[in-house]
């Protein structure tokens, strides 16, 4: 019975939440119409990993109102980002929440009050910076739910602290549902905004706690394979004086899946595979910073080794 309640109860609530929300999206246009950028070309529901902040509210109704400043942070970003899947906001508002949502977590994590404020304006653009990342790499099917379940898996297998993983079990469970709808050919439904926004809140936060436990950095590895991707997409649209906050297909997986024709959920499968052995090794001490830094190096040369021709070819039929 305990395991009905702890594992399949708010896995079945989950369940019908989504399909409650698809009928409510379907009914008030809440869809995804494929357009240039577009790497899907069938209109298709957005905004379902509302689904995540779902899950938030069932951790709170089964543990009771821990993490205050989480829930506020999801809340916030969660919140904007759901109306701005549904009516493009201005670009200040939505960094306006994610700068709310950020200082949340500093206070929930303990380091608001505790670091030199240089450390704290440096913390507060990386994790602006990662939250929006995240939500950028949010292009394919599978993509999204994949790579979340390889970074928060490893940390639930890991965890010490009981509080810390029922809340990660909670997002499995969501992104299990998720993965579900959207980890296939055709989706049923994308992650949207709310989706991708809340996953990076929870993440940062988990990395937030485990580096102020730990005194590890070498955690930052979990996110190395988005990492990677994002940061030499952005410098190579900066090279080229390019707006880096206006939609594209320049990352890796997009030339991968729209240039290539390779099936997205093979290019899902492979980031998250890839993030997913990394992280088993890091979460259970079997990788240090040198050696973090040695397959980051080897990993950014197959990146370019890959991307390369992609580009002078692009560059060529232009």
């Amino acid at each position: 019975m305990k395991i009905f309640i702890d594992y399949f109860l708010p896995l079945l609530i989950m369940v019908l939440a989504a399909v409650l929300y698809f009928r409510v999206a379907l009914n008030a246009g809440i869809i995804d119409r494929p357009n240039q950028r577009s790497s899907h070309n069938v209109p298709t529901i957005r905004g379902g990993g509302i689904i995540f902040l779902v899950a938030a509210v069932l951790f709170l109704c089964w543990n009771g109102f821990y993490f205050p400043y989480l829930m506020m942070a999801l809340l916030v970003s969660g919140g904007v980002s759901f109306i701005d899947d549904i009516r493009t906001l201005p670009n200040w508002v939505r960094f306006g929440s994610h700068f709310i949502s950020v200082i949340l977590l500093l206070v929930e994590s303990g380091l608001l009050n505790s670091l030199n404020p240089l450390y704290l304006v440096a913390i507060i653009i990386l994790a602006i910076g990662v939250i929006n990342a995240y939500n950028f790499m949010d292009g394919i099917n599978g993509m999204t739910g994949l790579y979340s379940l390889a970074v928060i898996f490893p940390l639930y297998l890991a965890e010490q602290n009981s509080l810390l993983a029922s809340l990660e079990l909670f997002f499995i469970l969501g992104l299990l549902v998720f993965n579900f709808y959207n980890t296939r050919k055709r989706a049923v439904c994308f992650a949207g905004d709310v989706g991708s926004i809340s996953l990076a809140i929870i993440i940062v936060f988990l990395l937030m706690v485990k580096i102020v436990s730990t005194q590890n950095f070498s955690y930052i590895g979990l996110l190395l394979v988005y990492g990677i991707d994002s940061c030499f997409t952005i410098f190579h649209r900066l090279l080229h004086h390019e707006n880096i906050f206006s939609a594209h297909r320049k990352h890796l997986y997009q030339f991968l899946t729209n240039e290539k024709k390779i099936p997205q959920l093979w290019i899902s499968s492979i980031y998250s595979s890839l993030q997913l052995i990394l992280n088993l090794l890091i979460v259970f001490g079997h990788l240090g910073y040198l050696e973090i830094l040695t397959i980051f190096v080897v990993l950014s040369l197959i990146y370019w080794i890959i991307k390369a021709p992609i580009l002078k070819v692009t560059q060529v039929h232009r």
